[in-house]
């Protein structure tokens, strides 16, 4: 009985002879055919230098630029692969340039031929810039300004937890700078956007920041995270001071009784430091009525205190006098 190949070795074989056919021509074209001389258009990278310290790119400058080199095959084939980490290059001179001009790109190699950096153990010749034909430099007054970071970070607490706190990012503020123009339209930065799930206990790292382009510089390109997670407690808090708001200048008002107690629900060593005095208890005295005699307070707790019940007692006596005179 015949046994069936699987799929995915099948398929492995279909793509293994095309690559291993292509690899041998490769390698044929370079041992065998790379004495004779070809020409072809590799990318180099662009550098713009001397750029004033007062000033900024206000577009930004090509990366690259689609080249015509010409040489052996052996070695077009070494500067093919080893470019990048070579030094090749085309060097654009700033200098003198206040706001705008416009670089021909052939003219400008054929006139500053030392400007194209070519590594003499490659043994390639300069053809020409295939692509682009020119490139446009236009400069603003270089700025910088402080900014806030703010987090992209959504936190998912896991079940029984709770998020203690905002987000703590460590600088809240950085410095960026750039073109005039453009850092007039920036108000603050954000981390990249990423998601935290099944937290359950305190975490510490780095983020990196999301890129507003190549023209605005960051003083900063990650900025340090701590996200405080706790279990979910409760404890009851008592003496908790009423506040009376709204009150008239002539008229003394005191609540009974002057403090209440009830229960917080949050993280537990949140609410283990809980001070009385960070929860509000309000009564407004312009819904005083001298027909109505208690009266159910307002409660306001921190942001990062999940919820709160049991309030005691739940309506207060308002105690109203005028003063003497």
């Amino acid at each position: 009985m015949a046994i069936k190949q699987p799929i995915t070795h099948l398929f492995g074989q279909r793509i293994a002879i095309p690559l291993g056919a292509f690899g041998l021509a490769l390698l044929l074209w370079v041992f065998v055919v790379s004495d004779n001389e070809y020409s072809m258009v590799m990318d180099l990278p662009i550098e713009a230098r001397n750029l004033s310290a007062h000033k900024a790119h206000r577009e930004e400058v090509p990366q690259f630029a689609g080249v015509r080199l010409k040489g052996t095959g052996r070695d077009l084939f070494k500067a093919y692969v080893l470019k990048r980490y070579s030094g090749f290059k085309l060097v654009l001179d700033l200098e003198g340039i206040s706001q705008e001009y416009e670089f021909v790109l052939n003219d400008y190699f054929e006139k500053y031929p030392q400007k194209i950096v070519l590594p003499s153990n490659y043994n390639v010749t300069y053809v020409e810039v295939v692509y682009p034909n020119r490139i446009q430099i236009s400069l603003d007054e270089y700025q910088v300004k402080k900014v806030p970071v703010l987090s992209n970070i959504l936190v998912q607490p896991a079940a029984g937890h709770i998020q203690v706190g905002k987000t703590k990012l460590i600088p809240s503020i950085i410095e960026i700078a750039g073109p005039r123009e453009d850092l007039a339209l920036i108000n603050h930065v954000e981390t990249i956007l990423d998601t935290i799930s099944s937290v359950s206990i305190p975490l510490s790292g780095e983020i990196s920041l999301k890129s507003l382009g190549r023209l605005i510089e960051y003083s900063n390109n990650e900025v340090k995270v701590k996200i405080n997670v706790q279990e979910i407690s409760e404890r009851i808090i008592v003496d908790i001071p009423v506040l009376v708001i709204n009150k008239r200048k002539t008229i003394r008002v005191f609540p009974s009784p002057q403090t209440v107690s009830l229960t917080i629900i949050g993280g537990v060593q949140r609410i283990a430091e809980l001070n009385p005095n960070e929860i509000e208890v309000v009564i407004d005295f312009n819904n005083w009525n001298r027909q109505i005699q208690f009266y159910e307070p307002t409660v306001n707790v921190p942001f990062d205190i999940l919820e709160w019940r049991d309030l005691s007692p739940r309506s207060l006596e308002l105690g109203v006098a005028r003063e003497v005179k």
